[in-house]
């Protein structure tokens, strides 16, 4: 076995779900960015929102996640059949699904703000954006579907063109709605919400043309009659461990931000500012995960276990190099790009001081991003899940509180707690990926 071309099939996925997810990124902290020259209550009503909104899109999340891991390992093992029968489970799952939970947050909004702990001077604002962002998030969850099945297949690079075409409709509506250009009102929030259900529903259209047309034409009754209840229990068997961890650690963030609310307003606006900013700090990273997830899944399936194992390893040492490295030049930076988004130094103050912390906190988000994503694409599905629960309850939100509360370093102590929970997870993911005792657990029989 060469690894020239593994390397290279590794690099032509990268890089187009690098584009894409940067871009995804781009999307969600265009809101918080041109709110800032809005207001900073504004930023602040966004940020409790986007911490439940995304809580709940972790569901889809794990949809798309067991979609992309089945169908990579079928298409290494040439199932064709297989695939779409996992792709058409998939959507049906994520149409029922998304139903009850866009139609649950867009009734629910100001209760749900409410059980948060969101002030009356946030709620007016925070209620409308999860009213019309949430009726509209079964978009976004039929969008991470689509892009799962395209990506297994090695077609990044149409999620790719169409995160460009929904970041473009997302910044024009902003720019259009939030300010009030072109005739129309400012709307504030209400605009940015407008803004980012339209692009959203906009990208879900483009992406279904784009699976009919180039990946599967057809979804053929004679694949789901009888109905496949055999690829439904795989699809569950690595949704629902994979859904407990991603909802376990969306929690965890949630009640770290109720902490964040003991110290006010400012603070959540400095994390808002801090997450926004961070996050393209690992974007590399993240992209480097997925695409050696594909691969790991492809080679699982055609049964090259040691392949799987050494792309996986070029891939860690590039995540852990780029996240590091560009969490530092942020931090460098930080100063400069603060006073662009507010002039409260408090919240100035607050946020440099995180991203110095941040440098560390990178590292071992890298390592559990690859980790937890390889391991579940070669069919190790529990194991990053219990770890992930005890580490994250007992660490990140557990010192969070002694750290951030009772020892009263604020947002600063919270974001170490953090890195603590990050590097621990990292080192025993690490030892579990040399063990390769993940490789007797492909679904591929």
């Amino acid at each position: 076995m060469r690894f020239g071309p593994l390397s290279r099939n590794l690099a032509s996925l990268a890089w187009p779900i690098f584009i894409d997810t940067l871009l995804m990124m781009f999307l969600g902290a265009v809101d918080t960015f041109m709110l800032s020259r809005y207001s900073d209550l504004s930023v602040a009503a966004v940020g409790i929102d986007a911490q439940f909104i995304n809580l709940v899109l972790v569901i889809f999340q794990v949809l798309s996640l067991a979609t992309s891991i089945l169908c990579s390992q079928y298409i290494g093992a040439r199932l064709r059949d297989k695939v779409v029968q996992v792709v058409g489970i998939s959507l049906i799952a994520t149409a029922v699904v998304g139903v009850l939970v866009s139609s649950s947050l867009f009734l629910f909004a100001h209760q749900i703000l409410q059980m948060l702990g969101a002030g009356p001077e946030l709620i007016g604002e925070a209620e409308v954006y999860m009213k019309i962002v949430g009726l509209t998030c079964i978009f976004q969850a039929f969008s991470l579907t689509l892009a799962a099945a395209l990506r297994s297949a090695d077609m990044a690079k149409y999620p790719m063109m169409v995160s460009l075409i929904i970041n473009i409709v997302n910044i024009f509506g902003n720019y259009t709605l939030i300010f009030g250009h072109f005739g129309f009102p400012a709307l504030g929030v209400t605009g940015a919400a407008i803004a980012t259900a339209t692009s959203r529903g906009i990208g879900m259209v483009v992406l279904a043309v784009i699976l009919l047309r180039k990946h599967i034409p057809s979804f053929p009754r004679r694949l789901f009659s009888p109905f496949p209840w055999d690829e439904l229990g795989k699809l569950l068997k690595v949704g629902i461990p994979s859904a407990g961890e991603q909802m376990s650690y969306s929690l965890s963030q949630m009640v770290v931000t109720s902490f964040i609310l003991i110290l006010g307003n400012e603070a959540l606006a400095a994390r808002t500012y801090c997450q926004n900013i961070v996050m393209f700090t690992y974007v590399i990273a993240l992209a480097m995960a997925q695409a050696s997830a594909i691969e790991v899944g492809h080679l699982v399936g055609m049964k090259k276990p040691r392949a799987a194992f050494c792309i996986g390893k070029r891939a860690l040492k590039i995540s852990i190099w780029s996240s590091t490295s560009l969490s530092f030049l942020i931090a460098c930076l930080g100063l400069p790009i603060l006073h662009t988004l507010t002039d409260n130094e408090n919240i100035v103050r607050m946020c440099w001081s995180v991203m110095w912390v941040d440098i560390m906190l990178e590292h071992g988000r890298a390592i559990n991003m690859f980790a937890v994503n390889a391991l579940r694409s070669a069919g190790d599905i529990y194991f990053p899940v219990l770890l992930s629960i005890a580490v994250v309850w007992t660490v990140a939100v557990g010192l969070s509180y002694v750290f951030g509360i009772t020892l009263g370093f604020g947002i600063v102590g919270m974001w170490f707690a953090l890195l603590l929970d990050e590097n621990i997870r990292g080192y025993v993911f690490v030892k579990r990926w040399n063990s390769m005792k993940w490789a007797t657990k492909s679904f591929v029989r």
